[in-house]
């Protein structure tokens, strides 16, 4: 029996064969979303007309074209593979209520295993911005997002408060991330409620940190808990805290900053928790005004000779770089002042993963650019890499057996 609003096409290949075109395909081959699919459960066990495959290249071109209907959507992703077969075939798409009902029986977690299973970092051991003393730069931070007014969105992220005791418009979730910050990737994220603070959302990705890594984070994120997990990762950390936090001290080192340790402050059993050596950096920069901020920062790279004092002052400004991962996403990518689509929590995880990754394949794309022109990929503009990226998948611009 024919489905309503689906035109079956003349070829024998089935749709997900079909969804096979453009930058999405290089990042995220086929053969790696089955794998996802499968390993989620969310197999078919049935042939349907939009398998599991085809859905999670949809949650990812909804990424691509945020502001498009469903329908919209479809027809870019399908209208590749009419452009490669020279329009001898063309595809209608499926009603908004199939597409929907697809959407649904995916879920968010294949989309979510398929970001954590291909984001790797990007960066060369030549790609400006991305190192020190060996250790590769990345950044954690925070932001929130405005999520479609639905009684069942705002029960489960809810709303921020605003003046007055009243609420905002919308329901707000809250993402924290994990970049690489000379190529602007995510390649770690947690999604919760806005009612949940940045901090204990980050107890879950820095339990994820990695030996090699130097991780940056602004004066907000610091606690002794959350400082004590990521460093137990092997990671080395460079965090901004408040000048008020007073350290015990120990020495004075040759570049002028110091050793101390650090304890905590409140929680149980913190009479007999084992104080951490750190290492203090304080500075100001001097950019003209009569009362300069001034800096403190903690770190677990002890060893000046390793890293001076200068060095890890200099390199801190690259924490600045999530923020504008973050403008990427939610001003170009997404659009200004556009809310997500989705009207139920995991539908709206759904929607967040496929933006993660529909981010992370430009940013091959842009680091790809870069590489090839030997240039910095924070000089390569974003919003041309996003053009380029629609356009290879309305056109097949890539192979989709390229690796």
């Amino acid at each position: 029996m024919a489905r309503t609003g689906w035109v079956k096409p003349v070829s024998d290949r089935r749709l997900s064969d079909l969804v096979s075109v453009g930058l999405l395909t290089r990042v995220f081959p086929a053969d790696v979303i089955d794998e996802v699919v499968k390993a989620a459960g969310r197999t078919e066990q049935r042939n349907r007309a939009l398998p599991a495959r085809v859905m999670a290249y949809f949650s990812i071109g909804m990424g691509l074209y945020a502001e498009a209907s469903y329908e919209d959507v479809f027809a870019q992703l399908t209208d590749g593979l009419s452009w490669s077969s020279g329009w001898s075939e063309t595809y209608a798409p499926p009603s908004k209520s199939a597409i929907f009902q697809a959407r649904r029986r995916l879920g968010f977690e294949p989309v979510r295993d398929l970001f954590a299973r291909v984001a790797r970092p990007l960066a060369g051991p030549d790609t400006p911005g991305s190192w020190l003393a060996g250790r590769r730069l990345m950044s954690i931070d925070g932001t929130i997002l405005d999520l479609a007014d639905s009684t069942v969105n705002a029960e489960f992220f809810g709303r921020p408060p605003v003046s007055r005791g009243e609420q905002s418009a919308f329901p707000q979730a809250r993402l924290v991330a994990l970049a690489e910050c000379g190529t602007h990737a995510v390649l770690d994220a947690v999604i919760g409620p806005c009612t949940t603070s940045e901090i204990e959302l980050s107890r879950e990705l820095a339990g994820r940190f990695k030996p090699g890594m130097l991780v940056l984070a602004d004066r907000g994120f610091y606690g002794f808990r959350l400082w004590a997990q990521a460093a137990a990762t092997g990671a080395d950390l460079l965090w901004r805290v408040k000048t008020n936090l007073r350290p015990r001290y120990q020495e004075t080192l040759a570049d002028g900053s110091w050793l101390a340790q650090i304890i905590p402050t409140s929680g149980t059993g913190r009479q007999q928790t084992l104080p951490l050596t750190v290492r203090v950096v304080d500075y100001t920069i001097d950019d003209g005004r009569d009362s300069p901020d001034a800096y403190r920062l903690l770190t677990t790279i002890l060893d000046p000779d390793e890293a001076s004092s200068e060095e890890l002052a200099t390199v801190y400004s690259e924490r600045w770089e999530i923020e504008s991962v973050f403008d990427e996403l939610k001003t170009h990518q997404r659009g200004p002042r556009m809310v997500m689509r989705s009207k139920s929590p995991d539908l709206v995880k759904q929607e967040i993963w496929g933006h993660l990754c529909c981010h992370y394949a430009i940013r091959t794309l842009m680091v790809d650019a870069a590489q090839h022109a030997r240039r910095d990929p924070d000089r390569v503009s974003f919003v041309a890499a996003l053009r380029i990226a629609r356009r290879s998948v309305a056109q097949g611009a890539f192979s989709p057996s390229a690796p």
